[in-house]
């Protein structure tokens, strides 16, 4: 796997939360398209959509991060991973490797970390002597269709698998959440948003968010109203559950 270097690694996004990205790029190769991937290529980081999907590891991520960390006065009480790759990239051992070295880095600093992966994350997460901090772990789930995901995510790790990590996490005591964004309109797949909810009802948090950054969803006649409906549909399921 490619190494870079970078001069700086810790910083607080444009959303008002702190971040670390310690990869360039992601081999999950999403074709919404990528929010990442088009900033990365607007602001030259990298040139094609290949070279994207050819992850480098941010090889002195760690010593970045610890001096980073000693540096600040007032600490962050929650740092992301990731806003612009995949903490947990399906097939690359490395990326995971170096996430969990991280996040125990971050949690010996008392600070607590989220996680959002298309991956399949560690069961080891759930060691509260190596990683003691009240962590939050994510998965982005937007269907459950095999085929949907070869077609939209191809790189990323089957639903089934990713859905199964998340799970077994929950049982031993994580906090869990499943981001469904972004959310297909039926004119880009026929789904019913209660079975995928179904699925997930275990989490203990579940967010819902609309296709972005291509005209596909706002082909569907009434995509708007669309949006309200689903919506609707999981405020009444997350009230159900809470009674």
């Amino acid at each position: 796997m490619e190494e870079i270097n970078r001069k700086s690694l810790l910083y607080r996004s444009g959303l008002g939360f702190w971040c670390i990205n310690h990869v360039q790029g992601c081999s999950h190769g999403c074709k919404y398209p990528c929010y990442a991937w088009m900033m990365a290529h607007s602001h030259g980081r990298v040139g094609t959509y290949t070279e994207w999907c050819k992850p480098a590891l941010v090889a002195n991520a760690e010593t970045l991060l610890r001096k980073e960390l000693e540096r600040m006065k007032t600490k962050p009480g929650n740092i992301h991973l990731c806003l612009t790759t995949d903490p947990f990239m399906y097939g690359y051992p490395e990326v995971a490797s170096l996430t969990l070295r991280l996040i125990g880095l971050i949690n010996s600093y008392g600070i607590s970390c989220s996680t959002l992966t298309k991956g399949i994350m560690p069961v080891v997460l759930a060691d509260s002597i190596e990683y003691p901090e009240q962590n939050s772990y994510g998965i982005s789930l937007v269907s459950l269709s095999e085929e949907f995901r070869r077609k939209w995510e191809p790189g990323a790790a089957p639903y089934s698998e990713r859905i199964g990590a998340l799970r077994e996490l929950h049982d031993l005591g994580c906090s869990t959440l499943v981001h469904i964004e972004p959310y297909p309109t039926p004119n880009i797949i026929q789904q019913d948003l209660r079975e995928l909810l179904d699925a997930v009802d275990f989490a203990d948090e579940i967010w819902l968010g609309s296709w972005n950054y291509n005209n596909l969803a706002k082909q569907y006649p009434g995509h708007k109203e669309f949006y309200e409906e689903q919506s609707a549909i999981l405020s009444r399921f997350l009230a159900i559950r809470q009674r």
